[in-house]
């Protein structure tokens, strides 16, 4: 589902299942979850199998994918990439980073997020926007999107700048577009994310990013690819 939501010349993989096995990763990327519990063992390796096919489509070498200084995988040189998985849901998506500036994808199941969690991800004008958004269309678990979407926009934005951001140094509208879907259960649209923290260079980073969403089979999507 993931391909539905970036630009060609983005390569996307993604499983609703585990198809991959522990000698399928790099014996770095191994050592990484040798004492994880099964679950993230498996969601683990099936999410960095994603991510080798996506790597082979764009013909770059199949390099293990070892966590930066906070957390997000290190891509061979040349490529830009996002990893993400949640229960039922494994994907990646890589680019050449003369295609992209930006690249980050996000999945979360379609269920709500837990108690007071939203008083800590949205800002008063975005809990106002997403009541407006469930009384027209309460399918979709939007405190849920919120959160996918701002995970989204910080894995994009923390490559391309070197910032981190937190859930409050962004704003977020939604838009629904008609005939996102021809099946009952699909919604989709766009959003976009205003960051409120001044980027490094300016000059090279907006403050303003444009993404992509899906509501699908349980579970919500998010995408941002910002052209090179």
């Amino acid at each position: 589902m993931i391909e539905r939501l970036v630009p060609e010349g983005v390569v996307a993989v993604d499983a609703f299942e585990d198809v991959a096995e522990p000698g399928d990763l790099h014996p770095e990327e191994a050592a990484l979850i040798a004492r994880a519990v099964d679950t993230r063992r498996r969601e683990f390796t099936t999410a960095r199998w994603c991510a080798r096919r996506a790597l082979a489509g764009l013909g770059a070498p199949a390099a293990p994918l070892l966590p930066g200084p906070h957390g997000a995988p290190a891509w061979p040189e040349g490529v830009l990439g996002s990893i993400t998985h949640c229960t039922g849901f494994r994907a990646a998506v890589a680019a050449r980073s003369s295609a992209v500036a930006a690249l980050g994808i996000d999945a979360e199941p379609n269920g709500p997020v837990g108690d007071g969690v939203l008083g800590t991800i949205a800002l008063p004008g975005e809990r106002r926007h997403l009541r407006e958004l469930t009384r027209a269309e309460p399918e979709v678990r939007w405190d849920r999107l919120l959160f996918s979407a701002k995970e989204a926009v910080y894995k994009a934005w923390y490559p391309w700048t070197g910032r981190r951001l937190g859930f409050e140094d962004a704003t977020l509208a939604f838009t629904v577009e008609t005939g996102a879907g021809d099946g009952d259960d699909r919604l989709g649209g766009g959003f976009t994310a205003r960051i409120l923290v001044p980027a490094p260079r300016p000059a090279a980073s907006p403050d303003r990013l444009e993404g992509r969403w899906l509501a699908e089979r349980g579970l919500l999507l998010t995408a941002i690819a910002v052209p090179g």
